[in-house]
This record gives structure tokens, sequence and C-alpha cells, in this order.
């Protein structure tokens, strides 16, 4: 994890590091760095990785996020950065298509610059386009305020040059399903879950977010079984079930297990930050950003990075409305929904953990694992045996891992289970009356507010950012409800 700001075009050392300070914590202090081609790149680094990375052949890399496979992708390399720049000069900007992990890059040298974004979108990239021909880039929006032209997302999946402009390189997309037994099946799941974690934990000390649901205790047990010891870290209201699940699933694995209690008075107080550095005033996203933001710092204060079980339930079906759809429709709606993860529930992993310094590592989204599950039947994932079980597939395969309590337990949201949405959305209720919300629902963008909870949350992300920030570059979550 790491900060990236940068301009292509006329340099301006000045905004690019006055843009650094502004995403700082995302890393530590950073540098501006000039290139004779006219592109102006910065990057925000954890001092223990060293400064921005300049070739000998004159170009620059930086990097927000991690590439697993650099040893491959160039032998001889000896960091990702310099296995990045090789790449590029031998195959051109096609190479990204070769990386294993989440990944925002920019490479600057005689050729041009390059950018691009891995396919999920887990590490964020953001572009600015005043007009003269120019771009700015940059990991959070908020670094892009105060120049001329809309912020927009960069699309997950692509990369940009100047002379072809955007283009994809990957996509997320429903495939053939395997034909194979159901214990080969869960057997070859276990066996990329167990990869994709030993690849998240060789890079130093990892701890857990541990909710309590089957997705971070799935994780949670995998790494257990790796290294010696674990911290794991929760967060939630006092009596919420997942606090609950979360200390079984420690004692049951053995971890070093921190929590933290919160009310809402708290919760209130904090608020403000958590749409600052969350750039969303969606309701349900914000929710769930409340506890994320509090045990993102919990877990700050003991790890460098965290293993979180986002993505499990695009992928194996762990939302309650897909219980109601046909077999046949649940293979495009979990795609569909994945590729919705780079502006809502991967905005907050990625914001709620930066915020602190903190590197949050999406074992679900590996590559092997995810390719492997849009290969898995529906029936496969959704199974009724008398009764719906959601997830089916991925319980079978850390079945003997968990506590049966855990292993059957049914999904809950983030936030329900954190104990955090009644308050809130009853809050709200309390303080925006009936008046209000009509008269402020409509945005001048044509965007609707859903309810008055999300007015509340709209309220503090208008009055952080102004204008400055577009609605429209609010990702929303898919289903929410909305009142008439």
């Amino acid at each position: 994890m790491a900060g990236m700001v940068g301009i292509i075009g006329t340099p301006d050392t000045e905004w690019v590091q006055s843009s650094l300070n502004t995403i700082a914590y995302r890393g530590g202090a950073g540098e501006a760095v000039f290139r004779h081609d006219g592109a102006v790149v910065g990057q925000v680094w954890p001092a223990a990785q060293g400064a921005f990375a300049t070739g000998a052949d004159g170009h620059s890399v930086a990097l927000d996020g991690e590439v697993h496979n650099w040893t491959e992708l160039s032998v001889g390399s000896t960091c990702a950065l310099e296995a990045i720049e090789t790449a590029y000069e031998v195959r051109g900007p096609e190479f990204v298509s070769h990386l294993d992990g989440p990944f925002a890059l920019a490479v600057a040298g005689p050729d041009g610059t390059l950018l691009a974004r891995d396919r999920v979108g887990k590490s964020p990239l953001y572009l600015q386009k005043p007009g003269n021909g120019h771009v700015r880039f940059a990991s959070e929006a908020k670094a892009l305020i105060g120049g001329e032209g809309e912020i927009t997302e960069f699309p997950p999946g692509h990369y940009y040059t100047a002379d072809g402009g955007l283009v994809r390189f990957a996509r997320i997309q429903t495939r053939p399903p395997v034909d194979l037994p159901e214990d080969e099946v869960a057997e070859e799941l276990r066996g990329r879950l167990v990869a994709s974690v030993e690849k998240r934990l060789s890079t130093g000390e990892v701890g857990a977010w541990l909710s309590g649901g089957i997705d971070s205790a799935s994780l949670t047990a995998l790494a257990r079984r790796q290294v010696p010891e674990l911290k794991t870290f929760a967060a939630g209201v006092e009596g919420a079930p997942d606090l609950e699940y979360a200390q079984m699933v420690s004692e049951f694995v053995g971890t070093e297990h921190h929590e933290r209690i919160c009310g809402l008075r708290e919760m209130l107080e904090i608020l403000p930050a958590v749409v600052y550095y969350l750039e969303s005033f969606d309701a349900l996203l914000v929710r769930s950003s409340i506890t994320n933001f509090l045990v993102g710092r919990l877990a700050s204060e003991h790890v460098p990075a965290v293993l979180s079980g986002e993505g499990g339930d695009e992928l194996f079906a762990g939302y309650a409305y897909l219980k109601r759809l046909e077999p046949s429709e649940l293979p495009g709606e979990l795609v569909d929904i994945t590729r919705r993860l780079h502006n809502t529930a991967l905005q907050r992993v990625d914001r709620c953990s930066a915020s602190h310094g903190l590197v949050a590592r999406t074992a679900f989204l590996d590559q092997d694992v995810l390719d492997y599950a849009l290969q898995i039947p529906a029936a496969m994932k959704i199974r009724d045996n008398g009764s719906i079980v959601e997830k089916w597939i991925l319980r079978r395969a850390v079945d003997g891992l968990l506590p049966e309590e855990v292993l059957n337990r049914t999904k809950s949201k983030f936030w329900q289970g954190a104990g955090v949405g009644e308050q809130l959305q009853a809050y709200a209720e309390e303080i925006i009356s009936d008046a209000e919300f009509a008269a402020e629902r409509e945005l001048p963008d044509g965007l609707t507010i859903n309810t008055k909870e999300e007015l509340y949350y709209y309220r503090i992300f208008r009055d952080i950012f102004g204008s400055q920030l577009g609605a429209g570059l609010v990702g929303r979550t898919k289903g929410a409800p909305a009142e008439k």
C-alpha cells in the first residue's frame, strides 16, 4: 500500500508534492520526481521500502499495491519496481496483463507514461483531465481537488497511454462450469485458498480482521496453520453477534485476539473522519465503514498488514437476495456484483486500512481463487437441503477448520453483525424531518438519496468536499433500500 500522485504533461512539482501530502497517511513522506518527457510522478512509500524508484534507462515506477509474481515477471530483478520497469521496456504496456496481485501503477520514461489498474480494482486510482491534453492522477480523489476538470475513477482492468488512450486488458466474466464431483471441487478450492493466504503471509507480519463470519474465519484458520502466532481484530457495539463469534473462532484456532467496543456517541464523533477518508455517502457503505475504520485503527497498533475476507460473499453467493434467484441467473449476478466491488466494498477496505497506514489483503480475490470460483456451478454455491444454505462449497472446503457454530452461521451484513445499523438509522430518522428529506433528496446531478440515513451522510460529505467531488463519483450499493 502506498499513495501515488502524478501529472502527464506540463510539470508541476509543487502541486504533486502538495497532493502527496494530502494522502501521506497511505505510507509516509514522499517526494515528487521530475521526468524529462514532461511527466511528474510522485509516490508515498512506507519508510522501510525506500523511495520512488528511478531506473538506469530513465524510467520511474510508482506502485500502489503488490505484485506477487515479480520474480517471474523479470528474471534477475531485485524488487517489484525494477521488474515492472524491465517488463514494460521489453513487452510494452501489455505486460500488465501478466501481473499477479492488486495494483495501481505508473511508469514514466522517455516513451511517455503508462497508467494501469488491476482487474478487480483493489488498488484505487483516479484521473483528472484539465482539457489541455494533460492528465493528473492520484490514489485518492481528494488529492485531485483544486485542479481543473472533472475527477473520474480509473476503470479496473485497464491501462492508459497518451498514444493509445484507455485499453482494457482484463475483465471479470462468467466461465463454463467445471464438471467435477463436489469433493474434488472443495479440495481444489481449499488448495487455492491455502496458496492465496501463503502469498499474503510471505512479506512480513500479517494479522487478520475477524468478524466471526465464514469468510474472515476461513482465512484466519488457514493463516493460523501457516504461522506460529497470529493476531486477530474485531470491532462492534456491546453484545454484537460478531464479537461473540470472533472470540469463538479465536479460541478454536488459537490466535491473540483484540476487540474494540464502540457506542453511538463515538460512532457519531468519528463519522466526519470516516466520510473524509471513505469519500462516499452511500448509506450501507458508511455504516460498515464505521466499525471497519475502528478495527483498522486497532490493527495498525499491532501489525503492518491484515487479511480481509472481502470478496467471499460475491464469489460464493453469500447475500440473502441471491437465494431467490434461479440457478441460471446466479453466475451472471455474481459477476455483476464482483465487478461493482471496486468503488463499494473494496473502497471501504482500502480506506479503512490506508487511513491508518495499514495494508489490507483480500485473499478471496487472488486471481487463481477468483478464476476457479467463477467456474464452480451455482448448485454448489447455494444448496437446498431442506433449508437453503449459501456458500455451501466454501463451507465444505474449510470443513474441520472451524467450530460448527461458525461453519453453519447464516450470513449477516458487516454492519448488522457489528450491531451498528439500527442505531444510526434511528438517529437519522430522529434528526431529519420528512419535509427536509423530501426537499433535499434529489441532488443537482440527478442522483436520488435513498434514505434519511443516507441524507445525513451526504450532508457531511457535502460539508467536507463541497462540489469538488461530484456525487456521481460515489459508488452505490446494489439493491440498497430506498424510502418512497
